[in-house]
């Protein structure tokens, strides 16, 4: 799955972004995870994935050339906003009450149908009458969108979310290639993928897993390894990954520090000590001696002047970070030593803590 989730990563990376000005717009890419199946199956969708189904279960399952009329008004009659009380003494009165409402959803589908719209996507929910009346019509409906997700199916659309039903008209419609409902995992839960959108910057990533704390996990892992090629983004220089920087960096400290006379040098020593852990703990965490592993390829660098030689934390026998293709951005390396390195500053600008003894003591 590694080659799979880094392609994943980069895809949905370079389908948002902006190389003109080096931006990436985190907003146009959705996370979405569904449990079942297995992490393999996660995938890369150009559009959005909504978590919902069709209202109605004879509701076609696909539809081509989608106009979406995208709504956060609901399918129902205006009540009054102040507190009102409706009694109702006969059968005429219920008829009339029933028959108020039926012809109130059904201008209100007509109102949808005319403006060109062959689909609804709903923030607010509708009752069993106004979802026949959807499906006696062939119009359908999507409800109970989430906020986040109504303004995602906006934007991948080019639509207008509309709050009023008299507002509606074909400019203010999305357009899709392609909605259908997909069933997944064992349990037969369905979603919503719109596909083919006008706004082909948006997209989604499904993750899959066994249980919901791998696919909140996978989740974590993507958006990290979004974040590195967002820096590539922005600043595509790169140095060479498995501590070989954090080497390299600290044989060159360790020569400056010779060329300094005064007391300046043992701060520069201890610096350069400093970047040593980096590659030590790396060389602990994949279980080879750290003092040892250390001194060869250090003393590896200042004996052969390669630079991109690190530690060989996957045991290939090659330790040449250049031949086995691992990389870290710069602009990722630069801001983890200036945080260090500020961190420090801040802890030597403390001259005295002060502990607070309780009145037993």
């Amino acid at each position: 799955c590694h080659d799979q989730f880094a392609q994943i990563a980069v895809d949905a990376i370079l389908a948002v972004a902006d190389l003109k000005r080096k931006d990436v717009d985190f907003e146009l890419i959705k996370m979405e995870g569904k449990v079942g199946g297995e992490l393999a199956d996660t995938a890369l969708v150009r559009g959005v994935i909504i978590d919902k189904d069709f209202s109605h279960p004879q509701m076609p399952k696909e539809i081509k050339d989608a106009k979406i009329a995208i709504l956060t008004c609901p399918f129902e009659p205006p009540k009054p906003k102040t507190k009102h009380k409706l009694d109702i003494t006969s059968v005429k009165e219920f008829e009339e009450l029933q028959r108020y409402e039926r012809d109130t959803f059904e201008k209100m589908v007509k109102q949808v149908k005319d403006c060109g719209a062959n689909i609804v996507a709903c923030q607010w929910g509708f009752d069993d009458e106004a979802n026949s009346l959807l499906l006696q019509h062939q119009l359908p409906a999507i409800r109970w969108v989430g906020g986040p997700e109504i303004e995602l199916l906006a934007i991948a659309t080019n639509g207008r979310i509309v709050p009023r039903f008299e507002d509606l008209s074909f400019a203010k419609l999305g357009s899709a290639g392609t909605i259908r409902e997909v069933t997944y995992g064992t349990t037969n839960e369905n979603m919503i993928v719109v596909e083919d959108c006008a706004n082909s910057k948006a997209v989604t990533v499904l993750v899959r897993g066994g249980n919901k704390m791998i696919v909140d996990e996978a989740k974590r892992s993507l958006h990290d390894a979004m974040c590195v090629v967002r820096n590539l983004i922005t600043d595509n220089r790169v140095v060479y990954g498995g501590a070989a920087a954090e080497i390299s960096c600290s044989v060159a400290v360790e020569r400056a520090a010779d060329q300094v006379s005064n007391i300046e040098q043992y701060a520069m020593r201890s610096f350069a000590r400093a970047l040593d852990a980096i590659p030590m703990a790396l060389a602990e965490n994949s279980g080879l001696p750290p003092i040892e592993t250390l001194s060869h390829v250090k003393s590896e660098q200042t004996k052969l002047g390669i630079s991109s030689l690190g530690v060989d934390c996957m045991d290939t026998g090659v330790s040449d970070m250049k031949e086995q293709f691992v990389f870290d951005p710069l602009i990722s390396k630069r801001q983890q030593f200036l945080l260090a390195t500020q961190l420090v500053k801040m802890i030597l600008k403390i001259d005295d803590v002060i502990v607070h003894k309780s009145d037993e003591q």
